[in-house]
């Protein structure tokens, strides 16, 4: 018994690290790089490694590396394994009363200018051990970076009947957890016949131009616009914000934006912004690896994080209360 035991602890923290880095890197000199070893300390300890589980964890092909079926199955349960060890140190940190910490967030565009610079003040006020790094980044990739384990957090958006959501089979052992709504808007010409409305259907706009995202980033318009009974008429297609609202300035077409796009700049002269129906609105999620939550850092900063989010929403409601 005492021989089995033995066996299955063949393995320790530092080199499922290093098998996840050389999965991550694809070769060790890269790997070597990424977690400050030399080259020759990480053969070596790959070397012991094999040793020990008696089967090779990589193999050549001509110069470089790769890993092979042990290697690709330790660095698969990496991820788990290491979060769950940075848990249980983050953890036992807080008992020592220590607060350092580095918390990797990724996000979408229009959160950079918005929420993003309000977590940085806050966590520094309140959390200043913790050091947040971030990276922009639309949901399919920053789902996908939280599952490589490049980042800690990713605040992501779905759409109702959305065609490429995120949180569905790409999240599937993640942690996904709603944290706010953010507003759709209608984006018109000041001089359109719908710009005084105080709410709007998007079936009003069906004989109009429109200015739309990408191909895969047009998906919620068309599932709009199918929904009210009509084709969306794609006169230009941008990404990028604020083209999207000068574009609608000069009467070339009409456009939908959340309403951080719109408010993450200065809006421009000659729109104007109506809301579309509640039921149009955008979810907001934090996904991050099973069990992430635990780590003191990870769980201050996704606190944080949802605080600001719903003060964001009660802050609109109030402004809109208050319209006369």
């Amino acid at each position: 018994m005492t021989q089995v035991l033995e066996d299955e602890a063949a393995f320790d923290a530092r080199e499922l690290r290093l098998v996840k880095a050389i999965a991550d890197a694809g070769s060790i000199t890269a790997a070597a790089l990424a977690l400050g070893y030399s080259q020759p300390a990480v053969s070596q300890q790959l070397k012991r490694l094999e040793q020990r589980l008696g089967v090779p964890v990589v193999e050549r092909v001509g110069r470089s590396v790769r890993l092979t079926d042990a290697g690709r199955i330790l660095a698969r349960h990496a991820s788990a394994v290491t979060t769950a060890l940075d848990a249980a140190a983050g953890e036992l940190a807080e008992l020592r009363g220590l607060r350092a910490a580095r918390v990797r967030l990724m996000a979408f565009p229009s959160a950079s200018p918005t929420v993003v610079p309000k977590l940085l003040a806050d966590l520094a006020e309140r959390h200043p051990g913790i050091s947040l790094t971030y990276v922009e980044a639309e949901p399919p990739e920053a789902v996908e970076a939280v599952r490589e384990d490049r980042a800690d957090i990713a605040l992501t958006f779905s759409y109702p009947g959305d065609r490429d959501d995120p949180h569905g089979s790409s999240a599937r052992g993640l942690a996904v957890q709603s944290v706010g709504t953010d507003e759709l808007l209608a984006v018109l010409p000041a001089g359109h016949p719908a710009a005084a409305a105080t709410a709007l259907e998007v079936a009003a706009l069906a004989d109009d131009d429109w200015i739309a995202g990408c191909p895969r980033c047009r998906g919620h318009l068309l599932e709009l616009c199918g929904r009210a009974g009509f084709a969306p008429r794609i006169a230009f297609e941008t990404d990028n914000f604020v083209a999207v609202e000068g574009l609608v300035a000069q009467g070339i077409g009409v456009a939908t934006l959340p309403r951080m796009a719109v408010e993450s700049f200065p809006q421009l002269p000659g729109i104007a912004v109506v809301p579309l129906p509640a039921g149009e609105q955008r979810t907001l999620h934090t996904v991050t690896a099973r069990g992430a939550d635990r780590v003191p850092a990870v769980r201050a900063t996704l606190a944080t994080l949802t605080r600001l989010l719903a003060a964001s929403v009660d802050g609109r409601r109030g402004a809109a209360s208050a319209r006369p």
